[in-house]
């Protein structure tokens, strides 16, 4: 089984493109719908988040970690570990069931040993401002969404560490195109 990772920072496109990928037949799986099901389901992480946090509430977390870089680090050594056995426990799931192909959609791929697990890295980058005003369409503040930005590693670091850069600025076709080339060249290695 083939496996993308794909990345991003915030607003640039990453689940527009893991949409395109599912259209194309690639089993995405998403490490924040992973994370929003452990926090929900897990009792042992949620008493870790609120011994640390005094709160389980998901706006007055982000609220914390979005300002103080080491509350973020802290939120991500309770979660980052579980998700990570999840998102392997799904891929080996997949390989068995004879899936020809997967996706890890996660915005800190790159960051993770999760990285290691895939064939390709994909980073969606785009303009600043697309960013803003995606997360602005979004009901986000243009103050939170730069305090979100500026917590997470830099869009030219992603793109320098990718193997192959998806233009999440570019007119939607255009993406589209770019989604679909990268998958079968992908694909056709395995084959060739």
């Amino acid at each position: 089984m083939k496996v993308i990772g794909l990345t991003g920072n915030i607003g640039c496109g990453k689940s527009t493109v893991a949409g395109m990928l599912r259209d194309l037949g690639v089993a995405v799986i998403d490490a924040d719908a992973v994370t929003r099901r452990l926090r929900a389901d897990d009792g042992e992480i949620r008493h870790q988040i609120e011994a640390r946090f005094g709160t389980l509430d998901t706006a007055q977390l982000a609220a914390m970690v979005f300002a103080d870089h080491g509350a973020l680090a802290d939120l991500e050594a309770i979660l980052h570990p579980p998700v990570r056995e999840a998102v392997y426990a799904q891929l080996a799931e997949l390989a068995a069931g004879g899936t020809p192909a997967a996706c890890i959609e996660a915005i800190k791929l790159l960051e993770s040993p999760l990285r290691d697990r895939c064939d390709e890295r994909w980073v969606v980058r785009c303009e600043e401002a697309d960013a803003l005003e995606r997360l602005a369409a979004r009901g986000m503040e243009e103050a939170d969404a730069r305090a979100r930005l500026a917590s997470q590693s830099p869009q030219a670091d992603k793109v320098a560490a990718a193997d192959r850069v998806i233009d999440g600025s570019a007119p939607m076709a255009e993406t589209r195109r770019q989604v679909e080339a990268a998958y079968a060249a992908l694909m056709a290695r395995s084959t060739g």
